[in-house]
């Protein structure tokens, strides 16, 4: 199984061992919402992880009005870059989503590091495909 993201990095916090448990706790109800979504796809496998990850948070409306406030602010970014291509669109979303962060410096490092993390697997699993693909991706995000 691949490693947590770096932004589970647990050994900065101020209790790390507190991080852990919520961070394996997070893993576990990712987990739980995976297998009860077994067999879906695109909008609909959308829905019910959301639904499923929502349901087991400690308050499951909050939840679902955070998720709801993301996918409207997603979509007015979508629309103040309608017409651009490439890396103008890619720059143009970033800036839009990044902008309604607390730390829009922080959002936008982040969205760097990501980017940067999906060419490096891009490259390196550059004509494989099928269940081949699916296994150099997992091996790459480590």
């Amino acid at each position: 199984m691949a490693q947590a993201p770096r932004a589970f990095d647990c050994s900065q916090a101020k209790d790390p061992k507190a991080c852990e448990e919520r961070r394996d706790k997070l893993k576990a109800a990712h987990e739980q919402a995976q297998k009860a979504c077994e067999g879906t796809r695109g909008a609909e496998r959308s829905q019910c992880m959301t639904k499923q990850m929502c349901a087991q948070a400690p308050d499951p409306k909050a939840c679902e009005e955070r998720v709801s406030k993301l996918k409207d602010a997603h979509q007015q970014a979508r629309q103040a870059c309608e017409g651009r291509k490439g890396d103008e669109a890619r720059d143009c979303m970033q800036k839009q989503m990044c902008a309604q962060s607390k730390d829009p410096a922080r959002c936008e490092a982040g969205l760097n590091e990501r980017a940067a993390q999906r060419a490096r697997i891009r490259e390196a699993c550059k004509g494989k495909t099928g269940e081949e693909l699916r296994a150099c991706v997992r091996e790459n995000r480590q």
